[in-house]
Order: structure tokens, then C-alpha cells, then sequence
């Protein structure tokens, strides 16, 4: 008996350290690749050490898309989108949940069903709709479309429905507005879950490649996917370029969720409150 129990306990830890291997893997591949030349990557077999090509990559990178200044145009798109994404989603979730009005459940019906139309179908519809506004190649144009995001208002949704009524009524009765019960009562409550929804919302609008490549024209105003996918050519790619580009991408959003993982599983069980 205890022997099967031992074996039980080292194929878990087998399938667990296989588990990490395949998940980090990649991601050591990646920082690896960026300090070797194209030529080094494809070697076989393949280097698993640091190469001596880091900085000559990083410059070489800099030179072909500018990479502080595309890094800071996606900084900005996605910290200002996040900012305000996340007040319009919770503002909506906090509505669907304890507002009762006409309509409400047909219109968190609509909600739903825009979770399951495809991204590449609006494309069309929407970029006329910015053409008609002047909004062509603007950072308004990247950042308003999405702002009211279903799966992040359905999250915050779900877990406001454990928000007590009667915390919210006592607020009313002490004579306080529906803004101040928002903004003093239910954001400070729901702490975890817009953690949880503001990660989704910032890796939505830092991962975000198709819309920004059809709305911007102008290299300057290029966000990060963009700049890289132009680093692709025809004919020649310089593999460690992109590496090294890739690598840095991921750098922001590894910063905002090591910023945020305290609340992020508590988010996302929705365990904001308990009634």
C-alpha cells in the first residue's frame, strides 16, 4: 500500500514537473533566442546557454522599429484603455446586478451573444465608423471601440451579485447618492475582482495586433505587435530581432500581473464578498 502511494507521488511529480517544463520552456527559448543571431537559433542541436549577440540584437532592434517609442505608444494605449475599461465594466456589472429596470436580462442576453461573434466580422462596420469620424490612424480609435468589454462586465457581474442588498440599502438610507454608494462601497468591496478584470483588460489591449494594424498607417504611431509583425519580411527575418522583441513585450504584462496575483484568484472565484 504504501509503496503504490510512493508511486503515486512521483508520477504527480513527474507530471508536474513536465507541466512547468512545457509552460516555461517556451518563454526560456524565447530570452535564450534573443542573445543568439538567426543563424545560432536553427543550429542543431540547439544552444540552451546565453549567446553574446544581447545588446547587438537590442540595438539592431532600436534601429528598425524604435523600440522605446513603440513600446511607449503601447504603454499608453493600454494603461489609459485598462483605466477606463475598467470603470465602464464594473459601473455595467454593478447595474446589471442590483438595478432592476425594464429589459435588463434581454439586454445581459445581447451581452452574452456578443462573447461568441467573431472579432474579424466588426472589423469592417467599425473601420468605416471611424472614417466617418476622422478617427483614422488616432489612438482614440484604438482605445473607444472596446471599452465596454462582455466577458470583463460579466465577470464583475457575477461578482457583485454576492454584494449584500442590505449594505447598499443602509448606505441610502444614511442618505447617500448612487455614486457615492459606487465609488465609497462597492469598488473598495470589490477589490479582488477588478484586479482579476483589470489583467484580462490589460492583456486584451497589450496583446491587441489586428485592430491597431488596420486603424494606424503611420509607423510613429505604431503600438508594439504592430512594430514587430514588421520585422517579418519577405524574403529575410532576423530571428534574433524578434526574440528580443517578443521577450520585451512580455516584460509589461508579467510586471502588472505580479502587481496584481494577490487579488487575482480571490477575483476570480468570486469571493470579493461573502454574504
Amino acid at each position: 500500500m504504501k509503496t503504490q502511494k510512493n508511486i503515486s507521488k512521483i508520477l504527480l511529480y513527474a507530471l508536474l514537473i513536465a507541466g512547468v517544463i512545457c509552460s516555461i520552456g517556451p518563454f526560456y527559448w524565447m530570452v535564450i533566442g534573443a542573445s543568439h543571431t538567426s543563424g545560432e537559433i536553427f543550429k542543431v542541436p540547439p544552444n540552451f546557454l546565453p549567446g553574446s549577440e544581447l545588446w547587438t540584437n537590442l540595438k539592431n532592434l532600436d534601429e528598425s522599429i524604435g523600440i522605446l517609442k513603440v513600446l511607449g505608444n503601447s504603454l499608453t494605449i493600454t494603461l489609459i484603455y485598462t483605466a477606463l475599461a475598467l470603470m465602464i465594466c464594473s459601473a455595467s456589472g454593478y447595474a446589471f446586478a442590483k438595478f432592476k429596470f425594464k429589459g435588463r436580462d434581454a439586454i445581459f442576453f445581447v451581452l452574452l451573444l456578443a462573447i461568441m461573434i467573431p472579432y474579424h466580422v466588426t472589423l469592417i462596420p467599425l473601420f468605416k465608423m471611424m472614417a466617418a469620424l476622422g478617427w483614422i490612424n488616432t489612438y482614440q480609435a484604438v482605445i473607444l471601440p472596446n471599452l465596454a468589454y462582455p466577458f470583463a462586465i460579466f465577470l464583475m457581474r457575477q461578482n457583485m451579485k454576492a454584494l449584500p442588498d442590505s449594505l447598499l440599502e443602509a448606505a441610502r438610507v444614511d442618505g447617500a447618492g448612487e455614486f457615492k454608494i459606487f465609488f465609497t462601497i462597492v469598488l473598495p468591496t470589490m477589490k479582488p475582482s477588478l484586479a482579476a478584470v483589470a489583467i484580462f483588460l490589460f492583456m486584451f489591449q497589450w496583446n491587441n495586433f489586428l485592430w491597431p494594424l488596420v486603424i494606424l498607417n503611420e509607423q510613429d504611431m505604431y503600438t508594439l505587435p504592430v512594430a514587430l509583425s514588421s520585422l517579418i519580411g519577405l524574403s529575410k527575418v532576423d530571428y534574433g530581432q524578434l526574440m528580443m522583441g517578443t521577450a520585451i513585450s512580455t516584460l509589461p504584462i508579467m510586471i502588472f500581473f505580479l502587481l496584481l496575483q494577490r487579488q487575482f484568484i480571490s477575483g476570480m472565484l468570486g469571493s470579493s464578498v461573502k454574504e
